[in-house]
């Protein structure tokens, strides 16, 4: 049985992001995968990684419960929306004080190079745009994604990561937005 963790990282319940995720469980649990959640918003934790890596700070048991979670998983499935061309920031802050030396990565002594250490995981991103996902891609280099996917997740070992774009969002109507929800339960069907 398949072991996946759905992380939404968007702070607004009444968010179109929250039927996405309940989509893809839905999905995932209709073909029999064991199921785990993370939303981020409902976390009790300080998103500012105040020191750095020069000093640790302690993780808040919220996030060593999602860490727990995260270990556990053999699949990530990330949504979120794109604002500004990148991760709303309660994202962001989860990622810098969750994916840290010791945990994700591990920095060798004297070199540049490190040990990735969530080797055997894969990962899907579901994000949400205001634009075509061409144009993202063309106009703006998809900052977002190279954040989470290249940065984020291949930097800890994590591989493949598969990218679904839906959007644009604004100004859609209801018959889009169930066939865009249609198609994510497809995928997690699919444990995709």
């Amino acid at each position: 049985m398949k072991k996946i963790l759905v992380i939404n990282g968007h702070p607004n319940k009444n968010s179109f992001n929250f039927g996405l995720f309940e989509a893809y469980k839905n999905g995932a649990l209709a073909s029999g995968a064991d199921i785990k959640e993370i939303v981020i918003t409902d976390l009790i934790f300080n998103p500012n990684l105040q020191f750095g890596y020069q000093k640790r700070t302690e993780l808040e048991p919220d996030l060593l419960d999602a860490w727990e979670k995260i270990k556990w998983a053999d699949h990530l499935v990330w949504v979120h929306p794109v604002w500004w061309g990148g991760l709303p920031a309660i994202t962001k802050g989860f990622i810098d004080r969750l994916f840290l030396p010791g945990f994700a990565f591990q920095y060798r002594e004297n070199s540049v190079w490190w040990d990735k250490l969530l080797i055997g995981k894969t990962a899907h991103i579901i994000t949400t745009l205001d634009q075509p996902s061409w144009y993202y891609w063309f106009a703006f280099g998809r900052p977002s994604v190279n954040q989470l996917k290249k940065s984020t997740m291949e930097f800890c070992g994590i591989t493949p990561v598969i990218v679904t774009y839906v959007g644009p969002i604004k100004n859609t109507e209801l018959p889009l937005r169930k066939k865009w929800l249609d198609k994510i339960e497809t995928l997690g069907k699919n444990l995709k």
